[in-house]
């Protein structure tokens, strides 16, 4: 692939648009339209080289990056290993392509489950379908979390400037606001007023200068990140009840983040299963969680 694009990356078409994903975390990577306007972030490496990493099969930080399961402890990085793990190549097609990325003697040192997690894509014209199904291949229950990390345009293009950027919730979202650790990156307890008005949230920088902002229980599944100017996004997640907003004050993204679970509250010490927000999945099941995003 030319242009100073890496030949690993498998794009997908449809129309005028393209996405570009690498097997290397099966990370999305660029969204553009039919003149190459670029609706993710454009990873400046003076803030976060990151894209879209596939958040699996922890969310965010342990405490003391270590889980607890059947009285033994295993170490984990923040967000699990997915992201830094190359997926297989499942099946592709024109406008579709899915990866698979399943468990190994490396995976079970860190983390004792048998699991499959597919991960696929979809465009249709300007609109992405995203689907993660994480399989229980193991004879036990396993326990997880499953989240979504993609950094957005911010500014969108042609979008005008970054102060006149929202994001319109589907439902109203009285509820406070949750922070993260700097220094930890756990959960903190208690929470902050909502700065979410009428359903709208302002953005702007010093909403991240204490890091990301995190819902628990999101009354809302799908939300409205419009420019002032210029194009939006819709985004839907009908499967995943928190979401996370982040980005490196003064970069030039945003990242919306649907989770389905979240970092250890501080200074948790129980089991693996017994984390809020865990998702157990019985032996020989599937569960999907889907994100969709429709520039307009």
């Amino acid at each position: 692939m030319g242009n100073g694009v890496s030949e690993e990356l498998v794009r997908i078409t449809s129309g005028e648009w393209s996405a570009l994903i690498h097997p290397l975390g099966a990370e999305l990577q660029s969204l553009r339209d039919g003149v190459g306007r670029e609706y993710m972030t454009d990873a400046d490496p003076a803030y976060w080289t990151g894209h879209a990493p596939l958040l699996f099969p922890i969310i965010g930080s342990l405490s003391g990056d270590t889980f607890r399961h059947e009285g033994r402890e295993y170490g984990l990085p923040r967000h699990g290993f997915a992201r830094r793990s190359r997926f297989a190549l499942a099946a592709q097609s024109e406008d579709a392509v899915t990866f698979a990325l399943e468990d190994s003697e490396a995976s079970r040192a860190a983390y004792p489950f048998a699991f499959r997690l597919e991960m696929a894509f979809r465009l249709n014209g300007g609109a992405l379908s995203m689907a993660a199904t994480v399989h229980n291949r193991g004879a036990a229950v396993m326990p997880f979390s499953f989240g979504y990390h993609p950094a957005f345009a911010w500014p969108l293009p042609d979008g005008g400037e970054k102060a006149g950027h929202r994001i319109i919730f589907a439902q109203d979202e009285p509820e406070a606001v949750r922070r993260v650790s700097k220094a930890t990156g756990e959960l903190l307890s208690g929470g902050e007023e909502t700065p979410v008005v009428a359903r709208e949230l302002a953005l702007h920088e010093g909403l991240f200068e204490a890091d990301a902002m995190v819902w628990i229980g999101l009354a809302s599944r799908a939300l409205r990140y419009v420019s002032s100017d210029g194009p939006a996004l819709d985004i839907a997640f009908p499967d995943t009840p928190d979401l996370g907003l982040w980005q490196v004050p003064g970069a030039h993204y945003i990242c919306i983040e649907p989770w389905a679970g979240h970092a250890d509250p501080l200074g948790f010490d129980g089991e693996i299963s017994d984390k809020p927000g865990i998702i157990l999945l019985p032996p020989g099941e599937a569960t999907t969680f889907r994100m969709d995003v429709r520039v307009s």
